[in-house]
């Protein structure tokens, strides 16, 4: 039997807690850029990499394992197929193993997919507002800024196969989400109405018009993204993950 709870609040939309949020995020990158060009090629980048990872999947589960809880099950919200619960995983295998499929999905999606869930997030409380605060925040701001230290840190630079492997996840994982949505009736990953608040995908129109157009935006803008580190030198960079040839490494000597 399908159960829903109420929520008994709401983060406002760019209220204040919405734009520290936000102002974390920013400060957050520029400082952990910078940190990361400092450590690129020594001994310690691996150690606190896979440190960070661990760190991420062991919060993400303990997420998943919260909202299984009797108290906090909401059909609506506790199964984790949106692409953001995907997404921690992802993110997590990125910095544990660097694995190149892993680093480029974390970077088209990261930069993309949840983008809208940090602009216009979509945060309902239903039981301990500021735990579920804090763990919305942390595995978003996680998802976001671990491809931005991996590429702009790091060295790490997808290629075309990247993109192509995210292209298959994202359709593979999109016909996983509405088969649960179909059997459930929720929406995850939003494929089958509109989310409640307002949001980036009311720009592209009514449902089912925006997921098509979401599709082809995410196709050319991920091109778009791609473009930049498949020419000149970094194009002859070696392959990160030789296997699948999804990323190259591209280190800049300090």
């Amino acid at each position: 039997m399908s159960i829903r709870l109420e929520p008994i609040g709401r983060m406002p939309l760019l209220g204040p807690e919405h734009l520290c949020a936000l102002a974390f995020t920013v400060i957050a990158g520029f400082a952990l850029v910078w940190g990361a060009r400092r450590i690129a090629g020594t001994d310690r980048e691996d150690r606190i990499l896979r440190i960070s990872g661990w760190i991420v999947l062991a919060v993400a589960l303990m997420g998943f394992a919260r909202d299984f809880l009797p108290w906090n099950w909401n059909i609506d919200q506790s199964l984790p197929f949106h692409y953001s619960d995907a997404l921690r995983i992802i993110t997590a295998v990125a910095l544990i193993r660097r694995s190149g499929w892993a680093i480029a999905i974390s970077y088209y999606w990261g930069l993309t997919l949840n983008i809208q869930s940090v602009l216009t997030p979509d945060l309902n409380y239903f039981s301990v507002p500021v735990v579920e605060y804090v763990l919305f925040w942390y595995l978003h701001i996680s998802v976001l800024l671990t491809p931005v230290v991996l590429v702009w840190g790091l060295g790490y630079r997808p290629t075309w196969r990247g993109y192509g492997i995210t292209c298959a996840a994202t359709i593979a994982w999109a016909c996983l989400a509405v088969t649960v949505n179909g059997m459930t009736g929720a929406n995850y990953s939003y494929l089958s109405r509109a989310p409640q608040g307002p949001s980036i995908l009311d720009l592209l129109g009514p449902w089912p018009a925006y997921v098509f157009w979401e599709a082809l935006l995410a196709a050319v803008l991920w091109a778009l993204m791609t473009l930049p580190w498949t020419s000149g030198p970094r194009a002859s960079a070696p392959l990160a993950d030789p296997r699948h040839g999804a990323v190259r490494r591209f280190v800049t000597r300090r």
